[in-house]
């Protein structure tokens, strides 16, 4: 079905600049006539939204799990059933030994996965220090280093003790998928919040739909081959949040809190997004 263009007038929407964000942001700016569309880092996106910068934006889960005031618009969503392949953390001494822990800047979900599972599973809590953009694994000497996006795709894993792929670790943990990144929207944004989540789903499917067109696009600039961009967009990552999501998005709120990295209550969760109308008032 052809949909029309979705006229957010004077619409604040962020979306990610990362490859992993490809599939729900192909097309984005032809079905968002008249709307203000800013590309940047997740946890920056994340700021923004807080501040009332931007009105909607696709922005770490854990940002949904500690702003209660937050609504999902839109069954798109970037998750992994397994290994990730954009998400890891490099160790430079054993996991159950780490002292410190170098977290990517852009990171907001993986930076709590990351202490979750070392928490979790060997009863580690390192402290943490940042990893700015523009750094690379050289330019910390903290035990462990956290990575994502396209730089933790494009970072050889020789010389170090161990590497975790975080999607993997999680999956095989809790036999749940894992979602890193949603589309939410402030409570008070005043348009058609039905036509907006349509409108993000539709520009989601339109996406899937054109994985080689973004394959093609999107790997000689990253450096990377066809067969690798193409695996990790259609074998690495799905885009819908279903009820398997769902689950994976409580537990993990479950043992944020417990670590507290979460203190809000869990947000009311519906596999069809909530969204409060601001239009009809």
């Amino acid at each position: 079905m052809k949909l029309e263009p979705f006229t957010g007038d004077g619409l604040r929407l962020g979306a990610v600049s990362y490859l992993n964000s490809k599939p729900l942001v192909h097309g984005l700016t032809d079905l968002l006539s008249d709307a203000t569309v800013r590309f940047d880092l997740p946890s920056r996106l994340a700021d923004d939204l807080a501040a009332d910068r931007l009105d909607v934006a696709l922005v770490p889960i854990v940002e949904y799990l500690r702003h209660p005031e937050y609504q999902l618009v839109s069954t798109a969503c970037v998750a992994c059933r397994g290994p990730v392949l954009s998400v890891k953390v490099y160790f430079r001494r054993p996991p159950a030994n780490i002292r410190t822990l170098a977290l990517d800047e852009g990171s907001r979900t993986s930076a709590a996965l990351a202490q979750v599972l070392l928490a979790e599973q060997h009863g580690v809590r390192p402290s943490l220090e940042p990893l700015p953009i523009g750094d690379s694994l050289a330019d910390s000497r903290a035990d462990a280093v956290l990575l994502i996006g396209d730089r933790a795709m494009q970072t050889r894993e020789d010389d170090f003790v161990e590497v975790w792929d975080l999607g993997d670790r999680w999956c095989r943990w809790t036999e749940l998928p894992f979602v890193f990144a949603a589309w939410v929207a402030r409570r008070d944004t005043p348009v058609d919040g039905q036509l907006l989540g349509e409108t993000l789903d539709a520009v989601r499917d339109q996406g899937v739909a054109n994985i080689e067109t973004i394959v093609a696009r999107e790997s000689s600039p990253l450096g990377l081959s066809e067969s690798v961009v193409r695996n990790y967009l259609t074998r690495n990552l799905h885009f819908t949040l279903g009820p398997g999501e769902r689950l994976g998005v409580e537990q993990f709120a479950k043992r944020c809190r417990t670590l507290g990295l979460v203190d809000c209550p869990f947000p009311s969760f519906n596999v069809t997004p909530t969204y409060d109308d601001c239009s009809a008032r």
